[in-house]
């Protein structure tokens, strides 16, 4: 993902600064850039073009439609309805890609009735949005996916259309490379102050790790497990912390003979199919406190303790499986629901969230890219109602809630 950007900005005042430039920050640019309402000047402050410590780096490249609630679903609606048709959404540009979405699915296990009936209820709200999950008893999943352990299985729930694997990355790169010939500016440097006017109202600058002090008409927080640190430049707090999640991928001695679903054991562990004789496998630490910005060192006992062994209950047939690699990468955790905060702070009023996605951001940056966009143009959002994300909720202590998080 290495890109060289220039350090310094050619000038000293844009319309929207977007600070971080990673999938949330690439893809607001685009929108922006790419609205034929909008002729103003963006500047990207991303601190490591590089991206290698990044979340988009480190994310694992899924989708799915099975969430709770129907503004979720319909945000990765979007976005499987953007990667499907990427090229026309670029304009027709025949450099850019055709991609597709691999559509394993995604097969929650529920080991008890409470888990099973939050299944139901979310099958009722994903029917409802025009997804097609199916609820599976422990005997039909045995009948679909032999290799599965369902001993413990009260329920399963699935869904194979717009659910599995996608090219985030290849996304990724040409939202940052469209953008940037559409006049879009990216500098590899580090906003490390904020200036407010006199009220307290707005943000009118901000100050570079260089020195340069760059006016603005509207600053967004892209900054992903950095956003606290960037809202309290302005004052703000925003409830966003590192959470580390361990990733790895591993081959079997006796491979399967058809895709692995993404499974959602009842233990959290989650593992999927990532290659023709590969897989992956997920989880979170224990205990999962907030982590330093740097810290990406691997618990090495995690797989060896709990993963393996769980995975391998889960699939007699992994019983012999060697990882090859591993690493360990940040959630942006939204610790009041776990989910996106969007939109403008209710005092400091050009300053724009776009943060907390707490592990299903990469799939939900098509839409919250288009509707910071169109809120930073319009004033509103004019596809998809975003408003329930808004920061309002957060001051009041509201949680938003999200039962199908991972």
């Amino acid at each position: 993902m290495a890109t060289r950007f220039a350090s310094t900005p050619e000038k000293a005042s844009y319309d929207v600064v977007i600070i971080g430039g990673a999938i949330m920050g690439a893809s607001t640019a685009w929108f922006l850039s790419n609205n034929k309402d909008f002729n103003g000047s963006v500047l990207v402050v991303e601190r490591d073009p590089s991206y290698e410590t990044s979340s988009t780096a480190h994310t694992n490249s899924c989708m799915r439609q099975q969430f709770s609630s129907e503004l979720n679903v319909r945000i990765s609606q979007f976005a499987a309805d953007f990667v499907k048709n990427l090229r026309s959404y670029m304009g027709g540009d025949e450099r850019v890609p055709e991609m597709d979405i691999q559509n394993y699915g995604y097969l929650y296990l529920a080991d008890n009735q409470g888990f099973a009936d939050v299944l139901r209820t979310n099958q009722k709200v994903q029917l409802a949005t025009g997804a097609e999950t199916r609820l599976l008893t422990a005997e039909e999943i045995a009948e679909e996916y032999p290799f599965y352990n369902v001993e413990d299985v009260v329920l399963g729930s699935i869904n194979t259309k717009d659910e599995g694997y996608w090219d985030g990355g290849g996304v990724f790169d040409w939202f940052r490379r469209s953008s940037r010939e559409n006049g879009v500016e990216y500098v590899a440097n580090e906003v490390i102050a904020m200036t407010k006017c006199a009220a307290g109202t707005r943000v009118e600058s901000v100050t570079l790790k260089s020195g340069e002090v760059i006016a603005c008409g509207q600053v967004v927080n892209a900054s992903g497990p950095r956003a606290a640190r960037t809202a309290q430049m302005a004052g703000i707090d925003v409830p966003v912390e590192p959470r580390k999640r361990f990733t790895w991928i591993f081959t079997a001695e006796n491979p399967l003979d058809c895709d692995l679903p993404l499974t959602i054991d009842p233990t959290g562990v989650h593992f999927r199919q990532d290659g023709p004789q590969s897989y992956l496998a997920g989880c979170a630490a224990d205990p999962d406190p907030a982590v330093d910005f740097d810290d990406f060192h691997m618990d090495h006992n995690r797989w060896q303790d709990h993963v393996w062994p769980i995975i391998a209950t889960r699939i007699p047939q992994f019983e012999a499986i060697k990882v090859v690699t591993e690493w360990a990468g940040h959630y942006a955790y939204n610790t009041l629901d776990q989910n996106a905060i969007l939109g403008p702070h209710p005092e400091v009023e050009n300053f724009v969230f776009l943060n907390g996605f707490s592990g299903h951001g990469l799939q939900q940056s098509p839409a919250m890219g288009r509707g910071t966009a169109e809120w930073l143009i319009y004033g509103s959002y004019r596809t998809l109602d975003l408003s329930p994300f808004g920061y309002e909720r957060i001051a009041q202590g509201r949680p938003f809630v999200e039962k199908a998080v991972i």
